[in-house]
């Protein structure tokens, strides 16, 4: 089992604080799937002793995990990342350092009770404690609350890098967006807003959309609309907001479409997702005479791309800096119980309702 480390202070020896080990027992509860399917039917709640970490190694108590699409469609079998059976959910978590293995030291500067996310992906995070090595964790700002350290590195990241990386925008440019009201699109506009870039957004119709447009506004969206609005909108060709250079697009089919004939000469449209399940088209004219350009963005390869590169961490400090500043905000979420898991997941992939609700499993 594993030794928990904690540190103690300055009781133990002179000036150097000491690492006392107290042996506990840690019991891990963790979800678990062995084939292909819906989550609910095929994830288990196990529980599994604790090894200890070696050197190098540190073992945290996780604190927040949240649920995202991509967790589901893994565990379906339609995402592009195949797991080894048996795997565990989830690719996101905070957690706070409980033990360090060896003689309490790492490489790193990680100390017992620092709040830490994981660096690398793929590592299944539903999970109640893990061990990972040093090098694979990123300290987190004590400041940082749980929702926001537990999102930071999948939704945040994503809007980041697409609004960065792939069009120079400058004040007062305009992005277009579908999705607007998913975790990754409020993350976008609140992005946006800190920038001074305009961003209209587009959501589907539904019952509650005027509570909706104005909480999107609310985050610092410049215009909301559904698909059929803008179908027919005149946002751009009466200049009420400069024709978008940057396009977002996490829909596909028919939306997507739409998104594009919004853009301006020579735009952008990246693809990051497709919850409509329906293939991107485009129009040759679109090609040869507006000269757009069609991408495709995914952040688990610019991770992996980039895993020490400068530009990844200017993009936590800075994520961090909005966070602090109250710029950026954990989306509309949900924490729920560990053992409620059925509940969490079976919701997860629902397109209903009010607004995007992310799922974050509490331990």
């Amino acid at each position: 089992m594993a030794q928990i480390v904690r540190q103690l202070g300055n009781a133990a020896a002179g000036s150097n604080p000491s690492l006392i080990a107290r042996h506990m027992s840690v019991m891990a509860k963790v979800l678990r799937y062995g084939e292909f399917g819906e989550p609910a039917k095929v994830l288990q709640l196990q529980q599994e002793p604790v090894p200890d970490p070696k050197h190098g190694e540190v073992l945290i108590k996780t604190l927040g995990a949240p649920i995202n699409p991509a967790d589901i469609n893994t565990i379906q079998g339609k995402y592009p990342v195949k797991p080894v059976f048996p795997a565990v959910g989830g690719n996101e978590c905070v957690g706070e350092v409980v033990a360090i293995g060896g003689d309490g030291s790492t490489s790193s500067s990680l100390k017992v009770g620092d709040r830490v996310v994981p660096f690398a992906t793929g590592l299944g995070t539903w999970r109640s404690h893990a061990i990972y090595r040093a090098n694979q964790l990123m300290k987190v700002p004590a400041n940082i609350g749980v929702a926001e350290a537990a999102t930071i590195t999948v939704n945040p990241c994503t809007g980041y890098r697409m609004l960065k990386d792939f069009v120079t925008l400058k004040p007062g440019d305009t992005v277009i967006q579908n999705g607007a009201n998913s975790a990754c699109g409020q993350a976008i506009i609140q992005l946006c807003r800190a920038w001074n870039i305009e961003c209209v957004g587009i959501v589907r119709d539904r019952p509650e959309f005027g509570q909706l447009k104005d909480y999107l506004k609310g985050l610092g969206a410049a215009e909301i609309l559904t698909e059929e609005e803008l179908r027919t909108t005149k946002l751009f060709k009466d200049g009420i907001f400069r024709k978008p250079k940057l396009a977002l697009n996490c829909v596909g089919g028919k939306n997507a479409l739409e998104l594009s004939r919004q853009l301006d000469q020579a735009g952008v449209m990246v693809t990051y997702g497709g919850m409509s399940r329906e293939p991107v088209t485009v129009p040759t004219a679109s090609l040869i005479f507006k000269d757009l350009r069609f991408v495709g963005f995914w952040m688990t390869r610019w991770t992996k791309e980039n895993a020490g590169s400068p530009q990844r961490s200017e993009m936590f400090n800075e994520l961090f800096g909005l966070i602090d500043r109250g710029a950026l905000k954990a989306p509309a979420h949900e924490m729920i119980s560990f053992e409620n898991y059925t509940t969490a997941v079976t919701n997860a992939l629902n397109i209903q309702g009010f607004v995007g609700k992310k799922y974050i499993f509490q331990f």
